[in-house]
């Protein structure tokens, strides 16, 4: 059985922008608790006030 993950900006990882270094932080630090990266992509978030942006989703995986 497998057990799954969504990790995206609005993770404690990032508070609320993106820096690749945090996210190589995090994915470590999740690897080391078992998880491994099995998807990534990006969606666009509508915005209720100004511009629309994308977030980064990445989904990880591990046995349960």
């Amino acid at each position: 059985m497998k057990e799954y993950k969504v990790l995206t900006l609005k993770d404690k990882w990032f508070s609320g922008k993106f820096d690749p270094e945090k996210l190589e932080q995090a994915l470590n630090a999740y690897a080391e608790e078992g998880w491994r990266v099995v998807a990534t992509a990006t969606a666009e978030v509508a915005a209720m006030f100004g511009s629309d942006r994308d977030e980064m989703i990445t989904i990880l995986e591990r046995d349960r």
